[in-house]
């Protein structure tokens, strides 16, 4: 880190903070504030500059310098404030919405392309829903593998933040929100639906009716991104059931077993099954 600084000819200035991936340092360069992000070496972090690079500040955070060797960036920083804190759901839907429309921009060759993950995941649910035990219906099922087959497969050459959740969205001074932590895919925009959709899961605990909160959240993200309503759906389906199936096998960060993992399991299947038509 010390090597990086003085590279970069940066001070620190303030406390480190620790993230899921890695480290933040904020910092000063040049009298203006930054951070210097260290991540963890991780196949879903490659990327993460490429993505910062095409957007050049649009809509996401700038990227000053970067060392992909030490999966190290000097990046502009942002406040702590996420939109997770917020109490709106369907400003926290429609931020996130507006965000995904400006940064689903063309992407330049050698990025990662969602097309080439859906072999793997239709063996994935194919083998989940034979090994695990669990209470998804056939509908349910093969709704989700139906669009790994009709959409997964051949998808646009855009490029897509692809783990677009409120935490990962902060308040900035630049621009009012900006995105950080973006994993550099190339897809389809809708894609990003079923990222934010799974992070509002408790969020919607309490809802009377969850069909009817999922489908007000739906319309609101697809109007905001200016997305076809239906493909987001059906993304949010996917991602729905594959969530199910993971909570079963690897658990949650904030939820590893016990009564809390069985109520996010069981909200995730009624996720799954409100999604699915």
């Amino acid at each position: 880190m010390t090597e990086l600084l003085e590279r970069w000819e940066c001070v620190p200035d303030g406390a480190v903070m620790h993230g899921g991936v890695g480290v933040i340092v904020p910092v000063r360069r040049g009298g203006g504030p930054a951070v210097v992000k260290v991540s963890f070496p991780h196949p879903g972090n490659v990327h993460e500059p490429d993505a910062f690079a095409v957007w050049g500040g649009r809509g996401a955070v700038l990227l000053h310098e970067r060392d992909d060797g030490r999966f190290a960036m000097l990046l502009e920083r942002a406040r702590t404030v996420s939109l997770a804190e917020g109490e709106d759901v369907d400003e926290m839907v429609r931020v996130a919405g507006r965000l995904s429309r400006r940064l689903s921009v063309p992407a330049p060759p050698g990025l990662p392309r969602l097309r080439d993950r859906a072999d793997g995941w239709e063996e994935e649910l194919r083998q989940d829903a034979r090994e695990l035990v669990h209470g998804l219906g056939p509908r349910v099922l093969d709704a989700a593998l139906a669009t790994v087959r009709e959409l997964g497969r051949v998808q646009p050459d855009t490029l897509v933040h692809g783990d677009l959740h409120p935490r990962n969205i902060l308040r900035a001074d630049r621009e009012p929100w900006l995105a950080v932590d973006p994993k550099g895919y190339v897809g389809d925009p809708a894609f990003d639906g079923g990222a934010l959709f799974k992070a509002l899961l408790l969020r919607l605990i309490g809802a009377d009716d969850l069909g009817k909160a999922l489908r007000r959240v739906m319309d609101v993200f697809a109007e905001a991104a200016e997305l076809d309503r239906e493909r987001v759906r059906r993304w949010a389906q996917f991602h729905a059931v594959r969530g199910a199936f993971w909570a079963r096998r690897h658990g949650f960060r904030v939820a590893r077993g016990g009564l809390a993992l069985e109520q996010i399991t069981a909200l995730a299947d009624g996720l799954a099954e409100s999604l699915t038509e």
